[in-house]
């Protein structure tokens, strides 16, 4: 009897198998690579006579699992599965005929019929790919703070890019200059800000974080465009802005089924704006107006 695990780091304890009327323990290592890579392996009474039944039960351990597979290499394979984790992913060749997902946890039941598999009830040799034919769940983590912070890096080219483009309206409707060294400042407080919030998750909570991180940017950048442009409106207007890209971007990771979604429909609308409030502008000789002045 062999049982793969693909990582023998996670047993706890002893795994024995209560088969008819004696008990088996497992040993280390499989006797061949046809069935799996990697597992334990133990031996059994069985006898070649479909008449007969042979009933097992036994108990394994593990921890640190990712995912929980099964090969359907019975006549019927059927599969009951209950659990407290409450994000479930069922992958592999068959999906469960019933399940159920709630805060609680889940359960699933699968059912193969041995013509639903790519591989004969028994063989010789190493000619069949099993694997092909596995099914189960994966335990998926839930969206934590690295994650939560890997999503915002997401939008850090469009933040940077709308935040350039509102200096670039400013200088074509002001008639100002704004120097590519000041872009560049400005463009480097923006990245800053991914790293204060990943340091300060660590530490504090995921949420305090990023808003003591995203203050901390919208009031440096205020601060450097009020001494540069000498105008509250126009420094207010940035920091709008600012503010309302990251309370989008606060929304948009804290979702987990609809993050794309929301998403989508939020750039649609930055990009909207944007090709209304430019609509006017008059690209051909915006730069040349703007030298002409200087």
């Amino acid at each position: 009897m062999v049982l793969g695990i693909s990582d023998l780091r996670g047993i706890e304890k002893q795994v024995e198998v209560n088969w008819g009327k004696t008990t088996a323990f497992f040993s280390p290592g499989t006797p061949s690579n046809s069935i799996t890579q990697s597992g334990l392996h133990t031996e059994v009474t069985f006898k070649n006579d479909s008449s007969v039944s042979h009933a097992f039960s036994l108990r394994l351990i593990l921890r640190g699992s990712q995912l929980l597979y099964f090969l359907p290499t019975g006549k019927t394979t059927e599969v009951s599965m209950a659990s407290t984790w409450p994000d479930p992913a069922f992958k592999g060749a068959f999906l469960p005929k019933t399940h159920s997902i709630s805060d609680d946890g889940f359960t699933a039941e699968w059912s193969v019929l041995d013509l639903n598999r790519k591989f004969p009830p028994w063989w010789t040799n190493e000619r069949y790919r099993l694997d092909q034919s596995a099914f189960g769940v994966d335990f998926i983590v839930p969206v934590d703070d690295y994650q939560k912070t890997y999503r915002s890096i997401h939008y850090a080219i469009l933040f940077i890019g709308l935040t350039f483009l509102v200096f670039f309206f400013i200088e074509v409707s002001r008639k100002v200059r704004i120097h590519a060294i000041q872009y560049l400042l400005v463009g480097m407080a923006l990245v800053v800000f991914y790293t204060l919030l990943l340091s300060m998750s660590e530490h504090l909570d995921y949420n305090l974080a990023f808003g003591l991180s995203a203050f901390a940017t919208i009031a440096l950048i205020s601060a450097y465009v009020k001494a540069v442009l000498k105008s509250r409106a126009l420094t207010s207007l940035i920091a709008g802005i600012l503010t309302t890209l990251y309370g989008f971007i606060f929304v948009v990771i804290q979702l987990q089924d609809f993050a794309l979604l929301i998403g989508s429909i939020g750039i649609f609308i930055i990009l909207a704006l944007t090709m209304f409030f430019s609509r006017k502008i008059d690209w051909s000789n915006a730069r040349g107006n703007d030298e002409s002045n200087g």
